[in-house]
């Protein structure tokens, strides 16, 4: 609750996290705020411009822009966030387990983290997709088997801090068993360290999909992707530019506003820059009052 507040006290944070709100609501309930099919293809309002009824148009096939992208939430942002969830969810029991222990078992985990780190992230996914097939699964697929090494990596060496503590020391001759501590010590002081790596891989995991997707590989016609739609706009793009805007403006302003609610998000986290902002800010504020004094005088 003080995290929403501290967050909700800065405007650009509170914008971006209504944005992201407001969208993840509509992905879920497509079919409640979508106004027609997004697959239904009607030749007649081919190219059609904006109307009361199709708000942003339709495009080569006569289908509602706005519809395909309500729907195009759900491959873009929705499926992308489950994969970041696994991703995560496989980084942080191997990043916790290695940075906790350490030893043996930290040098078998990172020995493997290395090595799949030693794939340039990009040729991977294409492999992985040249072994599977294209398609929105698959994508998803190799984003796990990139992404986990990754964060576990990340959140071994934030473990490692905390696991040599007092407080975990005092634990451990206590004779309290190693989860308890895990449990109870390490993962509420690592956990807002996850919080903002994994928000700020979303919104680069988003870009990826739609670049993927904007070339081919991602989801298949009819189904509905922002990156698709721009890939489908591409022959009209200088004819038609208004068709490749929609899904265009709307790829930045999600993105943008994952990217703006993650800065927020480790600087309500981490003392240290919330000092910094408000040495700033008073820093700022010192030297307006000093010029509004100068020119008054």
């Amino acid at each position: 609750m003080k995290l929403f507040k501290l967050i909700w006290k800065d405007k650009l944070a509170a914008i971006s996290l209504s944005i992201i709100a407001v969208t993840i609501i509509a992905g879920i309930f497509a079919p409640l705020f979508a106004p027609h099919d997004p697959a239904e293809v009607n030749m007649e309002l081919r190219f059609a411009p904006s109307s009361w009824e199709y708000l942003l148009g339709n495009d080569h096939l006569g289908r509602c822009i706005l519809s395909r992208l309500i729907y195009g939430i759900r491959p873009s942002v929705l499926w992308v966030f489950v994969a970041l969830a696994i991703s995560v969810g496989i980084g942080a029991i191997l990043g916790f387990v290695a940075g906790y222990f350490r030893g043996k078992t930290d040098a078998f985990v990172m020995r493997v983290c290395d090595v799949m780190l030693s794939f340039p992230g990009y040729v991977m996914i294409l492999a992985v997709i040249g072994i599977l097939g294209v398609g929105l699964e698959n994508i998803l697929i190799a984003f796990v088997i990139m992404k986990w090494a990754w964060f576990a990596r990340i959140i071994r060496t934030s473990v490692m801090q905390y696991a040599e503590a007092d407080y975990v020391k005092f634990s451990k001759a206590l004779g309290v068993s190693n989860i308890k501590i895990i449990m109870k010590h390490i993962v509420p002081v690592a956990l807002p360290d996850v919080a903002v790596i994994s928000s700020s891989s979303f919104g680069s995991m988003i870009l990826q999909l739609s670049g993927f997707s904007f070339l081919g590989l991602g989801i298949q016609a009819p189904n509905a992707e922002w990156g698709m739609m721009l890939n489908e706009a591409r022959e009209v793009m200088f004819s038609r530019p208004e068709i490749m805007l929609a899904p265009g403006l709307t790829i930045i302003i999600v993105v943008s506003a994952i990217n703006f609610l993650s800065d927020s998000l480790q600087v309500a986290l981490d003392p240290k820059l919330m000092t910094s902002k408000h040495k700033l800010q008073g820093q700022t504020v010192a030297s307006s009052a000093k010029l509004q004094g100068k020119e008054v005088a």
